[in-house]
């Protein structure tokens, strides 16, 4: 019987196959109630023919026709007529192997995207947590000091002040973080172009540097080029959104970095096409476990010391956004206790 186990009997050759045993067995039954000779001849020739079709009609309109709902259901698709005509007289009819194949597939795909949906929602859940959070904070201090300044403390000259300074911060972290939010949607949608142009990316790095010269020196911290890199090289790219990946890099090293620390920019030419930017510090580092995660929306290593030192928690994740928008990657080393190094590629101008 391995000739039946064959997974590939086409609905005519297994039809053929029980017709023959059916007619038969029924030629056999005639011959045994001693009939006229020929009369066992007849009955297998009319019961083979009657089987014969009956089976592939049954085949071909009920199984196939359930198939042919599989493929509508899997697909999603609705033939129009020549169409239909097309798959059922032209192509080659798929067999029932070929049919379990395809199901497999549309299941693995279907599990993939079940698995895609889930990890969305769980990413969604911790955005609106994180989201929540990082409202919760400002809001509630506004909320705080309003009220304060309600209950009469807004007729006292040595505080009333000062709370009004606090709310104004507070309200402006809330303005940034509404800003930072819109950006990356913006980003995201591509609603915003890249418009690339040749510029020199150190001259770019010294304009930064010279932004933040009062915070560094609040600190002490140190803005130098690594030895070596200073000699000017030509990137293409969009000018205003580099230098503000720039901007949120040294703003994150004046953040977390020591006092009395230096922030290194390198620039080096990777290959014919890419220049190689990286922003360093020698503060505190980053822990392994918190790398793969550290470029995510409102995603902090320390949380503790990050409401201290205040911020959106979206520098990074614009950061990324921004890189990938240009079609090149971002990266980030660290070790906790060494200090931590972000780098991203850019296209190389063209001589």
């Amino acid at each position: 019987m391995s000739f039946l186990d064959t997974k590939n009997l086409s609905p005519s050759l297994l039809s053929s196959i029980t017709a023959l045993i059916i007619a038969t067995a029924n030629a056999l039954l005639s011959l045994l109630l001693q009939l006229e000779w020929y009369i066992p001849l007849i009955v297998f020739g009319v019961t083979f023919v009657i089987i014969y079709w009956l089976y592939l009609y049954t085949l071909q309109r009920f199984i196939y026709r359930k198939i042919k709902l599989i493929y509508k259901f899997i697909y999603q698709t609705k033939a129009t007529k020549k169409e239909e005509f097309f798959y059922n007289n032209i192509l080659p009819q798929k067999s029932i192997e070929d049919v379990s194949k395809d199901v497999q597939k549309w299941a693995t795909q279907k599990k993939d995207e079940i698995e895609m949906l889930r990890a969305n929602e769980q990413f969604r859940k911790e955005f609106l947590m994180n989201l929540a959070h990082e409202l919760r904070t400002p809001i509630f201090t506004v909320q705080g000091y309003v009220d304060t300044l309600l209950g009469g403390a807004i007729d006292d000259p040595e505080v009333n002040k000062k709370f009004l300074s606090n709310t104004a911060k507070s309200v402006e972290r809330l303005v940034r973080l509404v800003d930072d939010l819109g950006e990356i949607s913006k980003l995201e949608s591509g609603r915003i172009p890249i418009v690339q142009e040749s510029f020199v990316i150190q001259d770019l790095v010294k304009d930064v540097y010279e932004e933040m010269s009062l915070r560094a020196a609040e600190r002490n911290i140190h803005l130098q080029f690594k030895k070596g890199t200073e000699k000017g090289l030509e990137v293409y790219a969009d000018k205003p959104k580099i230098k503000q990946v720039l901007v949120n890099l040294v703003e994150n090293t004046l953040k977390y970095g020591n006092d009395n620390g230096t922030v290194t920019a390198g620039c080096y030419v990777v290959d014919d096409k890419h220049i190689y930017v990286e922003v360093s510090d020698d503060g505190p580092g980053i822990g392994e476990e918190h790398l793969l995660r550290i470029f995510e929306r409102f995603y902090r290593a320390d949380r503790s010391r990050a409401r201290t030192i205040g911020g959106t928690g979206l520098g990074l994740a614009i950061v990324k956004h921004i890189v990938e928008a240009h079609g090149q990657t971002v990266t980030v080393r660290s070790k906790v206790g060494v200090g931590s190094s972000f780098g991203f590629t850019l296209e190389k101008a063209t001589e």
